[in-house]
């Protein structure tokens, strides 16, 4: 299995690729390893539990500027990555239509920041996590991923995590700074991402007058049902941290983001290692369902082992890791995280899954299984925080990843078996 699956990576430069794509990552494991116990240690647990919403909040807004683009953008693109004409409709479609969600979600979040109490009371901290919201409107990394080009996704990730780290070093020096962080997390993302997207526009010869407001409408609509289910996943995903803010205090929270930050260091890899094979998976079904399953299957096997072993390790030192992170009860944080790791252990199965619930057109039966699951997840949360504290939420997500696996399953399992092309 080991040798199969390096075996893909030395195909089309794909070891190369696999390796570029991964110095950038690793700037983005890094990036919390230097911040969050310098946030932790400045603005103390409640400081930074508010960071964390302030953070959740942003990267749920985020699913309403990407509509979608981050899954089927990226297999559109991929398709047809040696048609011209085409990507330049594609790219100039997409942002667009990113261009007039931006402007609506701006203005309808500003409503509710001066009229809702719960953000009303950290206004300050939600109007400076507005340019987060600016540089995902920029950002390229989904067509960057349709045509491959991880290099550039690499230069994207270092210089906005170099920005971020130098803002938060600079001007976080007091407790009440705790409402600069996003400041500097979207300022590092509208500057890389603005390098690269001046970039591609040169390379390509693109024009918005490739596109036109018919083309625009038709991707709002077409793209609806996807972006429907992507809501119902950045509930799950960037919620709970909310939920416990509101339904127990900040410093509960705190000590979730400090937890959460933790795993999404894995749930970042898994998700951009689904990136990173999402294309190739997509375009080697397309061309013959034997070969695309194959380079499924020896990939994913692969990663799933070496994420085993890496989650393995984080649960042996947790209470060491944990303690870097300046959590004042270490113990009590250290036996959540050990609970909170089944949850990216569980998200190495089910997204491979998803990869093929996209790539065999199972949409719709995607929807609603995220639908559900996300329903189910946020119930349970409000049910058990009140009783259970943080480990509510935890129990409550690794019943919804459980689902997910299954749900999915059964989804494509006829297809899967039967791998004649």
């Amino acid at each position: 299995m080991l040798k199969k699956g390096i075996a893909i990576f030395k195909k089309q430069k794909q070891l190369q690729n696999f390796t570029i794509y991964g110095i950038g990552q690793f700037f983005n494991l890094v990036t919390p390893l230097l911040a969050v116990p310098y946030l932790v240690a400045v603005c103390n647990e409640e400081g930074y539990g508010k960071i964390g919403v302030g953070l959740a909040v942003s990267f749920f807004l985020m699913v309403f500027i990407d509509y979608g683009s981050d899954i089927l953008g990226v297999k559109e693109v991929s398709i047809n990555r040696n048609n011209k004409e085409t990507l330049n409709k594609i790219f100039s479609t997409i942002y667009l239509a990113k261009l007039i969600l931006l402007a609506v979600v701006l203005a309808v979040f500003s409503l509710i920041i001066l009229t809702v109490p719960f953000f009303a009371r950290e206004k300050s901290l939600f109007f400076l996590s507005f340019p987060i919201l600016v540089g995902q409107l920029i950002n390229p990394t989904w067509f960057l991923q349709g045509v491959e080009n991880f290099k550039w996704i690499t230069v994207l990730n270092i210089t906005s995590k170099i920005i971020y780290v130098t803002g938060i070093f600079l001007f976080i020096q007091r407790p009440e700074n705790y409402i600069l962080n996003n400041l500097f997390w979207g300022l590092g993302m509208i500057i890389a991402n603005s390098i690269v997207f001046f970039y591609l526009f040169k390379k390509h010869h693109f024009s918005f007058n490739a596109t036109n407001w018919q083309e625009v409408k038709k991707y709002l609509r077409d793209n609806f049902s996807i972006f429907f289910s992507q809501i119902f996943n950045a509930l799950q995903m960037y919620f709970p941290i909310v939920l416990v803010s509101y339904f127990g205090n900040n410093t509960m929270a705190g000590q979730y983001k400090i937890i959460d930050q933790i795993i999404v260091i894995f749930r970042t890899y898994i998700i951009l290692f689904f990136n990173f094979i999402f294309p190739r998976v997509c375009y080697a079904l397309n061309e013959s369902k034997e070969e695309g399953l194959k380079i499924w299957k020896e990939a994913n096997g692969l990663n799933f082992g070496f994420t085993t072993i890496l989650l393995i390790i984080i649960g042996v030192l947790s209470t060491i890791i944990v303690g870097y992170f300046n959590a004042k009860d270490v113990d009590l944080v250290s036996n959540l995280l050990k609970l909170a790791l089944i949850i990216p252990l569980l998200q190495s199965v089910s997204q491979p899954l998803k990869q093929l619930m996209f790539s065999w057109e199972k949409q719709k039966q995607y929807v609603k299984t995220v639908t559900i699951v996300t329903i189910l997840a946020m119930a349970g949360i409000v049910f058990m925080v009140p009783d259970l504290g943080v480990s509510g939420v935890l129990y409550a997500l690794i019943f919804s990843e459980l689902l997910v696996v299954f749900l999915f399953f059964a989804t494509i399992k006829n297809k899967l078996f039967h791998t004649s092309s």
